[in-house]
């Protein structure tokens, strides 16, 4: 018997279907992946299991018995927990506090709180999860992302008086984190196999799918189809059936010239945790920023786009004083954040808002008014550029889909045709489809002349995409390395401190 059974699961939005008919079913002791484009249908499914949206039709199921969730309540008594994109914790509270949040603490005389045995009880819970590291009493948000995952997940292990969590439904939960963090969380989830969970991984890496998972089910414009065992599915077949097309060929990086002009030089820059940071990127170049941990390519990026203290920051020879984005923007940078929620888009706005706001100033009638149908046509113009999906320049941004809110954020970032173009995680949580998109644009920004410099946790993604690459260790450059013959592995060795081979004259 199924520990969780969807079956005509239905759902429209403004006539429009989500969902048409989707079912599934989720085993004890089993990864099932769910797969498919973004929009085809995966957010809404989960959506209706957490209780935030009901469907129009269909059933659910659990232990075979027919179920409402009706609510979050109605999920979390059920045994479901969810560990969505952007984590529900309190980052500024402890470890054990996220642990033990809403359950009792124990207490001392006068009911003082007695923080001894509360991290004893938080080591205990983290131990059985292979978390012994993480100390009880650090702050939150001060971990790895990947630790903070491992918290979120424990703290559903804690008895609350409902019971602990039965299934677990992760959507994307490896989006956020480095490649070397990935094996823990993995042995997390060969932890919950091991305690008879039945876990849902939701996710666009499709070789961790194959890893990790039991069995797949494809979602494609809000239909299921059946099931079908890890163990005969390839990446090609699943690439296939979630587009309907076979899947494009991976492309080599192409070689920049060094007798290229020097498009942005970097000397002795400090600021956000780096120090002396210095390299150059060249015209035509995309550059890479491999790390492990929480080595900074995000704060590299940052530093450049006006967050450095000290140090001397060149564009095409000149040397610049970059104090704040705007300034940054108006010589030539331009730049995609990696939280694309927290950081890159303002999700209440629409397209033509997010996409055109630092471009106003040449969308203004005098100056002052703006050109409504001018900022229009470019806002059509660019999201046609970048392959973006949607009803129109007025649709809310909150409403497309993961991959399709990357899209706006490049369509942002290329409509002032920049000099330079500074990428965090471009393809994070991206179907294979618009991964692609964002890929074929990258590098034909780079082939008309434009520097691009990219920070990724997905080395795979840095090797084909990149000439060189800058690695970072403890805030500094450790050294810059060729592309091409590098392998992930020795790319990952590099991180760690292994010595980059000299290039062959």
């Amino acid at each position: 018997m199924s520990l969780l059974s969807i079956a005509g699961l239905s759902k429209s939005y403004g006539g429009v279907a989500a969902l048409r008919d989707a079912s599934f079913d989720v085993e004890a002791g089993e990864v099932h992946a769910l797969v498919g484009e973004n929009g085809a249908g995966k957010s809404t499914l989960i959506k209706i299991l957490a209780g935030a949206v009901r469907a129009d039709a269909g059933r659910i199921a659990v232990d075979g018995a027919p179920v409402s969730i009706l609510s979050a309540r109605d999920a979390h008594r059920l045994g479901l927990r969810f560990l969505h994109q952007e984590l529900n914790v309190l980052p500024r509270l402890s470890v054990a506090e996220n642990l033990f949040l809403g359950r009792a603490y124990p207490t001392r005389i006068f009911g003082l709180i007695d923080w001894r045995a509360l991290h004893d009880r938080a080591r205990a819970v983290l131990a059985g999860f292979g978390a012994a590291n993480i100390a009880p009493g650090t702050i939150l948000g001060r971990l790895p992302t990947a630790d903070q995952i491992i918290v979120r997940i424990a703290s559903t292990f804690v008895e609350d008086g409902s019971g602990h969590g039965r299934l677990f439904v992760m959507d994307e939960p490896t989006a956020a984190v480095s490649s070397d963090e990935v094996e823990r969380l993995f042995g997390v989830i060969a932890e919950l196999k091991r305690r008879d969970c039945a876990i849902v991984y939701v996710s666009h890496q499709i070789d961790e799918v194959l890893r990790i998972s039991d069995r797949i089910t494809v979602l494609r414009d809000g239909v299921s189809e059946a099931a079908t065992p890890t163990a005969g599915a390839t990446r090609a077949l699943l690439i296939e059936r979630m587009t309907g097309r076979a899947a494009p060929e991976a492309s080599v990086a192409a070689a920049t010239s060094s007798r290229s002009a020097v498009s942005l030089a970097v000397q002795g820059v400090t600021g956000l945790g780096l120090s002396d940071l210095a390299f150059e990127v060249r015209e035509g170049e995309i550059l890479g920023v491999a790390g492990v941990g929480d080595a900074g390519g995000d704060r590299l990026l940052k530093c450049l786009f006006g967050g450095a203290r000290t140090g001397e920051i060149s564009i095409a020879g000149r040397s610049v004083r970059i104090r704040n984005p705007a300034g940054a923007w108006r010589r030539g940078l331009a730049y995609v954040p990696g939280e694309r929620r927290s950081e890159g888009l303002f999700l209440s706005h629409d397209i033509a808002f997010n996409v055109t706001l630092p471009h106003l100033g040449r969308l203004a009638r005098l100056g002052v008014f703006l050109n409504r149908p001018a900022e229009r046509a470019k806002t059509l113009a660019l999201g046609r550029r970048v392959r973006l999906r949607s009803s129109g320049p007025r649709q809310n941004v909150w409403r497309l889909s993961g991959g399709n809110q990357q899209k706006a954020m490049f369509a942002r970032a290329v409509a002032g045709a920049p000099r330079v173009l500074l990428l965090d995680e471009p393809t994070r949580g991206v179907d294979v489809a618009a991964k692609f998109d964002i890929h074929s644009l990258l590098r034909e920004i780079a082939g008309a002349g434009a520097s691009i410099l990219i920070s990724s946790s997905d080395h795979e993604e840095l090797l084909g995409l990149c000439s060189r690459i800058l690695v970072l260790r403890e805030g500094r450059v450790s050294c810059a390395t060729p592309a091409s013959g590098l392998t992930p592995a020795g790319l990952l060795a590099l991180c760690y401190g292994a010595r980059a081979k000299e290039p062959q004259p």
